[in-house]
């Protein structure tokens, strides 16, 4: 009968639907030789019912007429074979997906026909089966409203008793294949945002309410195995940041989840997540981790800890999450607790290990339980061990367990290497945006901007609190004086549930707690063997919290950063002979334009998921040899870009107006008897095949390949800061002229007669750029397969031992003349008188603040 269904027939009709409907009625078996029939006539009422919906109502007509729905459920019963399955859970998705009529929705989702196919005892060892009755189940969603969803559930005396498809649904939101787990987190949204009352009541009642702190519980898993991707990666020789990258979306796309999942607005949800993530993640997991370095194994990096708080309160916004992880700053290491294993893994066993078996027939197909067991065992072996934290060697010689983590928080500022800080700073600045928390908060946390403490007393003057005009007109003002604010005091009594101490020095006030913030800032200026990128970022923090003037510095403050310019400016004249003289100004005012834009944004430049990165880049750095003018180069970058940074905080610590440009003096005339204006050339330089004249040059040999020497005239020039080496070729036809044929950096170029053979000149031969400046030229060093740079050789050859040293005492010559033109034009910025005279006195100040005593700018 089935090969009938090839006759000729139009395809679009009702009475093709009405064929089709026929032959599955009479089907009472699904086997081998029915079943490409059964699937295809399956396909085929799918696009018909499809068709109707937009052209023809008495399609659907037939369709509620046949009870085909019904057919469905017996077609599936009759059936062992998965194809069969498969088509008809596509062919019941792609008819709800595409039904536009709500008549038609309505009768799909009120017959109990929807609910069995729900439920029905598919077997999901099949992963292809798994994937389409999760997509169903999804399209059942998309179409969920006020009206349609009441079809699905089951109630009594007024309340939801059964909801197959969420609790179908929330079964694999942990399944190992992402897909499901993102089609899953979909479906559940979809129910969340109808809105229905009842609905909500029965997802936040037990036992569906477990899903919430289940939810909490993954996202922690999945923490902790980012902590050791990235610990990995530290360790690794050749550290690669693509799998972190991939971790690091994981989480943030978790976050996000979770943060639409509370803008739903349903009643306790908010709460119910806020709870488990302090009790479950914050607590026992982040806060510890600041400070504490582990020896028992449970303990995350401290690095991984900064970053997921950073993510937390970025993205998941809670007002009472927010604050009370700030309170949790003000308390000491000591009142965090392991939580037991029980807790943490309770909720999880129990939505992993619930299965379902149901039987069709005499099938026997059963349910398979989620892959829960490797779950509850890796989340189980990174719990805690029952003993106190206080017990937990302390990293960095901290002073006892009573350090409050704001203080922790601070040294890593001031003692961290450049992955700490800028973790801790990226916290700093998290905190500071979260709109979620109260000024009060900020300003307990001394990182309040100035601005708003200005606008906070300025209205409290205007409705006549005494305290508020008093503070807004007072040079030593303070948005909470004589302590700390009540809000911060509701939210550590708040601690108390969570069995969390906290005590507060004597003393503590937002203004005390606001210098400990400038001390760790201005310390963190001083130090040497931190990254120019990461100082940016803590001048970034400074200027948000300082905008205008130098009032709340103090005289120590004032004199580390100026003698710590003053170092700086002297290191950066130190490079107007060094390796890269010739782009040190157009470098200085290239960075100059960045780092005003960057202290001067709204918000830092980079994402919290740098720090997660930056150990894998530094690494690549690090690959280039130290000798290379490369290396150089990138000394140069950072000298001068923390140079402009602490150039920019003088300024604006004392009032001024950062300029656009830097003072910088304009070029100088070249002299008429320069060697570059009696060569004819001018500031573009020599280009390949330009004429050129040979007065001053000398003739010499030397060999590109292997047994080809070659004859030239060797010149050295400069012009301002530019300079050049050139080799030319004599014009037999022009008297003392040549044509340039290699023209190399004058700068760098290191000349050397050699010791054994007098008549050799040896050259240094370094890129005419700075690769990092052009990468699609260069490449760049921190992609793995990029080539080393190597600086070229040339060995020159001349007639005798006076002529190699002219052309020795020519590359002098012409390199002291750039040189001293740099150093003209940068003595306007950098005070040169003053900076020679107090570099000595900036490296006895910085061996007080930190134990970094030499500059390591690599």
């Amino acid at each position: 009968m089935w090969f009938s269904f090839w006759r000729s027939r139009d395809r679009f009709s009702l009475e093709e639907l009405r064929y089709l409907t026929d032959q599955l009625q009479k089907i009472q078996i699904v086997n081998e030789v029915n079943k490409d029939f059964v699937i295809e006539a399956l396909r085929s009422i799918s696009e018909l019912i499809t068709y109707g919906d937009q052209h023809d109502a008495s399609f659907f007509e037939f369709f509620m007429e046949k009870q085909i729905m019904g057919e469905f459920v017996r077609i599936l019963k009759i059936s062992r074979a998965a194809t069969v399955s498969l088509q008809l859970l596509q062919t019941m998705s792609i008819i709800i997906q595409n039904l536009k009529s709500e008549h038609a929705i309505y009768y799909l989702f009120s017959t109990e026909h929807m609910n069995k196919l729900i439920t029905y005892a598919f077997d999901f060892r099949n992963d292809e089966l798994l994937s389409y009755y999760i997509s169903f189940l999804r399209a059942i969603s998309g179409k969920l409203n006020k009206n349609t969803i009441s079809l699905l559930v089951k109630t009594q005396n007024d309340k939801v008793v059964s909801f197959p498809m969420y609790v179908e649904a929330i079964q694999f939101a942990f399944h190992e294949e992402n897909m499901i787990r993102t089609a899953v987190r979909a479906l559940t949204l979809n129910v969340y945002h109808v809105g229905d009352d009842y609905v909500n009541r029965f997802i936040t009642s037990p036992p569906h309410a477990d899903y919430f702190s289940n939810l909490v519980t993954f996202f922690r898993k999945q923490c902790i195995d980012l902590n050791d991707l990235v610990t990995e990666t530290m360790r690794s020789a050749e550290p690669s940041t693509s799998t972190i990258l991939a971790a690091v979306d994981e989480i943030e796309d978790n976050l996000y989840y979770i943060s639409d999942v509370i803008s739903a607005g349903i009643p306790d949800v908010g709460r119910l997540i806020t709870d488990n993530i302090l009790r479950h993640l914050i607590f026992p997991l982040l806060l510890p981790s600041l400070r504490i370095e582990v020896v028992n194994g449970f303990q995350i990096g401290a690095v991984t800890s900064l970053y997921l708080l950073c993510c937390i309160l970025r993205i998941v916004k809670i007002k009472d999450l927010a604050n009370t992880i700030s309170a949790a700053f003000f308390c000491p290491l000591d009142a965090f607790s392991p939580q037991p294993e029980e807790g943490l893994n309770g909720n999880m066993t129990r939505l992993c290990c619930e299965s379902r078996s149901q039987s069709s027939g005499s099938d026997g197909i059963v349910r398979q339980p989620l892959d829960a067991e490797s779950l509850i065992k890796e989340v189980s072996d990174s719990s805690a061990p029952k003993t106190e934290l206080k017990d937990v060697t302390v990293k960095n010689g901290c002073p006892g367990s009573r350090l409050e983590l704001r203080g922790a928080l601070l040294s890593h500022i001031t003692t961290g290497d450049d992955v700490q800080v800028l973790g801790a700073l990226s916290v700093l600045a998290t905190l500071l945006q979260t709109k979620e928390l109260d000024e009060s908060m900020l300003d307990a946390l001394g990182i309040l901007p100035q601005r708003k403490q200005h606008k906070k007393l300025l209205l409290e003057a205007l409705v006549g609190e005494d305290s508020g005009e008093e503070q807004l007109f007072s040079s030593d003002n303070t948005s909470v004086k004589g302590g700390i604010d009540i809000e911060l005091d509701g939210y550590l009594q708040k601690l108390k549930d969570y069995g969390i101490s906290y005590f507060l020095k004597a003393g503590a006030s937002p203004r005390a707690h606001r210098f400990e913030v400038l001390d760790a800032l201005v310390s963190l200026f001083c130090r040497s063997n931190i990254s120019a990128e990461i100082l940016w970022d803590g001048g970034w923090l400074l200027r948000q919290l300082l905008p205008y003037s130098e009032a709340e510095f103090n005289s120590h403050h004032l004199k580390l950063l100026k003698d710590s310019y003053k170092y700086w400016a002297t290191e950066l004249l130190q490079e107007a002979r060094g390796i890269w003289s010739d782009f040190l100004i157009i470098l200085l005012s290239d960075e100059w334009k960045k780092c005003k834009r960057a202290i001067e944004a709204p918000s830092p430049r980079k994402e919290p998921k740098s720090m997660l990165l930056h150990s894998a880049k530094a690494s690549a750095v690090d690959a280039v040899p130290p000798e290379s003018s490369f290396a150089a180069g990138q000394k140069m970058s950072e000298l001068v870009k923390v140079f402009v940074l602490l150039h920019q905080l003088q300024s604006f610590s004392l009032g001024k107006a950062l300029s656009d440009q830097p003072c910088i003096d304009p070029p100088s005339e070249i002299p008429d008897c320069s060697r570059a204006k009696v060569a004819g050339l001018d500031a573009s330089g020599p280009k390949p095949g330009a004429e050129l004249r040979l007065d001053g040059a000398v003739p010499c040999r030397i060999a590109f390949e292997r047994g080809k020497e070659r004859h030239f005239f060797f010149l050295g020039t400069a012009i301002g800061t530019c300079g050049w080496i050139i080799l030319a070729e004599e014009l037999p036809s022009k008297l003392n002229c040549g044509i340039v044929r290699v023209a190399a950096p004058l700068a760098g170029s290191n000349p050397r007669i050699d010791e054994k053979h007098s008549r050799w000149l040896h050259l240094r031969i370094r890129p005419s750029t700075l690769p990092f400046l052009d990468p699609t030229k260069h490449g760049t060093p921190l992609k793995s397969k990029a080539k080393p740079f190597v600086d070229g050789r040339w060995i020159l050859a001349f007639q005798d031992e006076d002529t190699c040293k002219v052309a020795f005492s020519m590359v002098l010559e012409e390199i002291n003349l750039q040189s001293k033109e740099v150093e003209r034009r940068l003595k306007p910025l950098v005070g040169l008188e003053r900076a020679v005279d107090s570099a000595d006195a900036f490296l006895c100040s910085t061996k007080s603040l930190t134990s970094n005593t030499a500059p390591n700018l690599m």
